[in-house]
């Protein structure tokens, strides 16, 4: 929007995180920020210097969470270091932050709510009381609502737009997401692939039983309203092919898809029995370990005008 060329820096966590050890349990303005904030701002600094500018700043600046003199201290020595002046204005000051949140949703532009520290994520979603499911990420690699996955494919298409010079408009829904974090199958003490469906939950993380009875392809658990299909009627309903229940479980549908499917099997949109998808119904002893949340949660969504 203002013409600036963007220079990316590499992305190198591994090398951060070696930095960062020990420190985890820092809170914000604490030791971790300052190593982080010399790690970050050196090679800013240095860059700088390379391309001939004579000073250089950082968008930290303007996030309330950080202490304008830990980062002035920390951007000062190393423009020190490589000749160049740091550029540290007070941008908080008289409703700057307010003026920051105003101008964004203006342009529309994507502001994070955290610094990009994994620790000071998870220590800030605690005091918040929210699931840090930007750090959820599923071995399907199904794209969840509302995760870092699904905010990058929603900008990419606003870029997209852009470029075609078509109108949009990116509104706010709130809704009640949903995450797993684990889930486990046993039948007779055997550990048996299952595919769980989104939206399903038990009362604790712990549930034991046996298939009481069956309505149409459905089968009902004694326990905890757990229910069960075969991956023969979930190919029926998905239109798919799976050969196993593995290969589903490494290569699902959409999530959308997913959830057309479940609303088939239950109608009620507000239904939220735990479905496993399994190659054979269990004739013997079920144990389920499973682990997931379903909370209320934002999510931005993109409308062509």
């Amino acid at each position: 929007m203002l013409n600036i060329e963007l220079i990316e820096g590499d992305y190198d966590t591994h090398a951060w995180l070696e930095a960062v050890r020990g420190l985890e349990h820092e809170p914000e303005k604490g030791a971790r920020c300052a190593v982080c904030f010399d790690r970050r701002f050196e090679v800013s600094a240095q860059k700088a210097a390379q391309i001939g500018e004579k000073s250089f700043t950082s968008t930290l600046l303007t996030s309330p969470k950080k202490s304008l003199k830990q980062l002035k201290h920390a951007g000062d020595l190393l423009g020190e270091k490589f000749g160049i002046d740091f550029v540290a204005p007070d941008y908080r000051k008289a409703s700057g932050t307010q003026e920051q949140n105003i101008l964004a949703k203006r342009d529309a532009l994507y502001r994070q709510d955290y610094c990009g520290c994994l620790f000071g994520l998870s220590m800030q979603r605690e005091q918040q009381q929210k699931l840090a499911d930007e750090l959820f990420s599923p071995l399907s690699q199904q794209v969840q609502p509302e995760s870092i996955e699904a905010r990058i494919a929603l900008y990419q298409k606003r870029w997209e737009l852009e470029e075609q010079g078509r109108a949009y408009k990116i509104v706010k829904e709130r809704f009640l997401n949903w995450r797993i974090e684990f889930g486990y199958l046993s039948i007779n003490r055997q550990t048996v692939p299952s595919h769980i469906l989104p939206y399903s939950r038990i009362k604790s993380n712990y549930t034991r039983g046996r298939i009481e009875y069956q309505v149409g392809e459905l089968h009902y658990m004694n326990r905890d309203e757990v229910k069960f299909i075969t991956l023969a009627y979930y190919n029926q309903l998905s239109n798919h092919h799976y050969h196993s229940v593995r290969d589903l479980i490494y290569h699902p549908p959409t999530f959308e898809e997913e959830m057309t499917i479940r609303r088939r099997i239950i109608s009620n949109p507000f239904d939220l029995s735990m479905i496993l998808v399994v190659k054979h119904i269990p004739t013997k002893k079920i144990e389920i370990i499973h682990k997931s949340h379903i909370y209320e949660d934002v999510k931005e969504v993109l409308m062509e005008l």
